[in-house]
């Protein structure tokens, strides 16, 4: 029988282990001074950046060392703050001259050529500041639910030698198309298990997730942000959710139930070595 994930990284085959990721880092000021927060002070271990986006340096720089992934961005769907692609293609763009809005937008009308080109540019763009990548994941998905965009995703991921985030199997079965068994036969390295606190009250979601937590290796992906104008102007859709999910990220009492529960918190680092080694 071939090993588990769990065991391949240096554990029994029944551990639980659990990265905790948070999206978003460069989109805004508040995100970044959250997910440090999140990182540094609680249970947060893990963050993809938004290479893009106007304070993803500043992202760069205060984020803890290590842990760090590129959140492969094509959208900008916020309506009081906007970004361009790093590549300048004019497929990329609106009528407004910034990123679509939706993911159905960029499906649309983007050609795959520029987009990855553009997507190049955002992991090589990572690297030159200096970040220690840790994996691959997509803005808003649009990487990972269309097929085409999936094929460009699991290249790109091929090609940096990087894990990647697959959707879980209930939502895949959703989505339409084998995702995880594409990235498996391609040799990548991606969590058993995949979820989020997203939409729900956070606290109360994490707890439930970490007391039913299946055996192998889960992700779960929450947007924390400090509160306040920059944000409330940004976002006013999501705003309280991603208030919500940084008082849950700093909640002590959800470290601690993970640590009495026997939960093994890690980052997408100890993935990658082994994809590379592997």
């Amino acid at each position: 029988m071939a090993a588990t994930l769990a065991e391949r990284l240096g554990h029994a085959a029944d551990a639980r282990l659990l990265i905790i990721n948070c999206d978003d880092l460069g989109a805004t000021s508040a995100a970044n001074r959250a997910i440090r927060a999140a990182m540094a002070d609680g249970i947060a271990t893990s963050t993809t950046l938004m290479v893009p986006c106007p304070w993803a340096l500043d992202g760069v720089r205060r984020a803890p060392e290590g842990g760090i992934g590129v959140h492969l961005t094509l959208t900008c769907e916020y309506p009081g703050l906007r970004w361009r692609a790093l590549t300048g293609g004019s497929s990329l763009h609106d009528d407004e001259g910034f990123m679509p809005l939706t993911a159905e937008a960029v499906w649309a009308k983007a050609d795959l050529a520029e987009v990855e080109a553009e997507c190049r540019a955002q992991v090589d763009q990572a690297l030159a500041w200096g970040v220690d990548v840790t994996h691959l994941d997509a803005h808003m998905g649009t990487m990972q639910v269309e097929p085409r965009y999936f094929d460009l995703y699991l290249k790109l991921a091929c090609d940096y030698d990087l894990p990647l985030r697959v959707w879980g199997q209930p939502a895949e079965a959703q989505i339409g198309f084998p995702g995880r068994a594409h990235a498996a036969e391609a040799g990548r390295v991606f969590p058993d298990h995949m979820t989020t606190t997203w939409g729900r009250p956070a606290i109360p979601a994490l707890e439930k997730i970490l007391r039913n937590l299946r055996p192998g290796v889960t992700e779960v992906y929450i947007h924390p942000s400090e509160d306040g104008p920059e944000l409330r102007d940004c976002d006013p859709k999501h705003a309280d959710i991603r208030v919500d999910d940084l008082a849950c990220a700093l909640d002590p009492g959800l470290r601690a139930l993970a640590a009495k529960l026997g939960v093994i918190l890690i980052s997408y680092a100890p993935l990658r070595d082994l994809q590379r080694a592997a």
